[in-house]
């Protein structure tokens, strides 16, 4: 019986272990930020895709990461986009369908 409470308790401290590590799930901002300018670098070989820049958090605050080229897979690349939600704006990232 002690046996299956520790495990129990171990089983338990994980999941509320990992359930803190994840941060917040979305951030919320009053008004969406202007996407930086910049330039799109030449392809470094056939075939390969552009993935658009894209908005992160970091600290509760979005910064900018550029775009890249990157190899092809048998997934299409489906840009971010900015999303109105809870009276102001919520950054959906980019990802592979």
């Amino acid at each position: 019986m002690k046996r299956h409470m520790f495990l129990g308790s171990i089983v338990v401290g994980v999941m509320i272990f990992f359930s803190s590590c994840s941060g917040p799930s979305e951030v919320v901002v009053s008004s969406r930020p202007e996407t930086p300018y910049y330039v799109r670098t030449e392809a470094p070989g056939p075939g390969y895709v552009w993935i658009d820049g894209d908005w992160r958090v970091r600290n509760g605050r979005y910064y900018w990461r550029e775009g890249h080229w990157a190899r092809p897979t048998t997934r299409v690349w489906i840009s971010g986009s900015w999303e109105s939600r809870n009276g102001g704006w919520y950054w959906r990232k980019g990802h592979w369908r």
